[in-house]
């Protein structure tokens, strides 16, 4: 392998490399690739590794970036030669839990080794040439300059020119660790045959999970926080979903319809109850097919239509409300009087986010001040940079204040004797303000 990644350098090559690979993939829909894998080369792991995340969690093996990049090159070699072999080892994910919704379940998240993340990412980047050429319009979830922001305003956009309709929430149970391997590597097939690219998939579907010093093996899914992990869930919910509603569903209905998806969060939103009410009924078993179930209470259609302008007595029933990415959406009056929809900080999700800042005080409380100021502010700014959504103020403006008082609180408690009073607070925030309250989404 060494004699073949010499020469210059250059990262012009790699963007070269990836362009002719999307280009040839969106002239030939239906072909199969059998050779991708030439393409990687040391230029490409070194691309692979810039773009690896070095300040997470370590895996099971304890290697951090910094003790990774002495010898750096040979490293990067070495894994071109094992991957490309057939010699590398999938080692195991370590497992921790994360809170998840309103804190009362958990989420597993897996944390490959630093060095399973670059040879995940140098896979992942030869995936996504070819695929990005293939996902739809509706799909916004972990694909290049497109993301949560996009998906919402897609949203919002949709239900005001139908001036509402109705809505289907979708929630996948357990979408991660329940995705039939089986049927993805099928479905990978029908795109890609590169012996190397399906061999490593094979191997990070078959790797182990340690959680507690012990590895275990499962059936079905595939470990959350894998760099690969949320391409392969874009793969796999493209055919199950996003392809059978645009091709085989929505030319059946009789309104509008359209599907919004980000990741495993979706919605369906529909201009005539009949359709949605059939969309509804056959939706199960579509998931059913590949091995997933929907959440009977999560998963819920909901009537979304636009109020009257005028309240009417004996009129229709007051609109529902739904989430998708942390944010509620609702009918609500604009300055000027008109019917919109506004999308506010969901409940569940404040809460989890103010409970992260409190236990994040509780732990550094005894931080030097301007070092938690300093955290604090990135903290705000992450969460206005989120949810400064227009027409989110009052929510965010809440979130501002709730950090305050829980500042104030664990600055209370740094001694016996260390209360700290309002007035003393504010002549703080003086000296150590936070942010204000900054919108990002810009719509009419």
């Amino acid at each position: 392998m060494r004699g073949q990644t010499t020469g210059t350098l250059s990262p012009t090559n790699v963007n070269t490399k990836l362009q002719r690979i999307a280009e040839l993939a969106k002239k030939a829909p239906t072909m199969s690739f059998t050779t991708l894998a030439h393409h990687v080369d040391l230029e490409w792991m070194q691309r692979a590794y810039g773009l690896t995340r070095k300040n997470g969690a370590v895996g099971v093996d304890g290697v951090t970036a910094e003790m990774y990049e002495k010898g750096l090159r040979e490293k990067l070699e070495d894994l071109l030669g094992r991957m490309k072999s057939g010699r590398y080892r999938a080692p195991p994910v370590r497992r921790v839990h994360i809170p998840k919704g309103d804190g009362k379940e958990t989420r597993p998240i897996g944390i490959p080794t630093l060095e399973d993340k670059v040879a995940q990412r140098a896979i992942a980047m030869l995936l996504e040439a070819v695929y990005e050429q293939d996902f739809l319009d509706c799909s916004f979830g972990f694909r290049p300059r497109r993301g949560a922001q996009q998906a919402l305003q897609r949203v919002r956009d949709v239900l005001m020119e139908m001036h509402g309709g109705w809505v289907l929430e979708i929630d996948i149970r357990k979408f991660f660790d329940t995705l039939v391997k089986k049927a993805l590597m099928e479905l990978v097939r029908q795109r890609v045959r590169d012996g190397v690219v399906l061999r490593m998939l094979g191997k990070w579907l078959r790797a182990g999970v340690m959680e507690d010093g012990e590895v275990t093996y499962a059936e079905a899914g595939t470990p959350q926080g894998g760099v690969i992990s949320p391409l392969l869930a874009n793969i796999y919910l493209h055919e199950v979903l996003d392809v059978w509603f645009e091709k085989e569903v929505r030319p059946r209905l009789g309104g509008r319809a359209t599907l919004v998806r980000y990741a495993d969060d979706a919605v369906l939103m529909f201009e005539n109850e009949a359709d949605a009410r059939r969309v509804a009924a056959v939706l199960p078993k579509r998931f059913e097919k590949y091995g997933l179930t929907l959440h009977p209470e999560k998963t819920r259609l909901v009537q979304f239509q636009r109020p009257p302008y005028k309240d009417r007595k004996g009129g229709p029933p007051a609109p529902g409300t739904f989430d998708l990415l942390g944010f509620t959406h609702y009918w609500a009056r604009s300055r000027k009087n008109n019917w919109v929809v506004l999308q506010n900080t969901a409940k569940d999700r404040f809460r989890r986010a103010l409970k992260g800042v409190s236990l994040w005080l509780r732990d550094h409380r005894h931080w030097t001040m301007e070092s938690q100021w300093k955290v604090l502010t990135d903290k705000l700014r992450g969460h206005f940079g989120y949810f400064g959504r227009k027409g989110n103020s009052r929510a965010l403006a809440r979130f501002r204040s709730q950090v305050i008082t829980v500042w104030r609180k664990w600055l209370s408690r740094r001694s016996q004797k260390g209360d700290v009073s309002w007035a003393k607070m504010k002549k703080i925030l003086k000296e150590f303000p936070l942010p204000p309250v900054r919108l990002i989404g810009a719509f009419a």
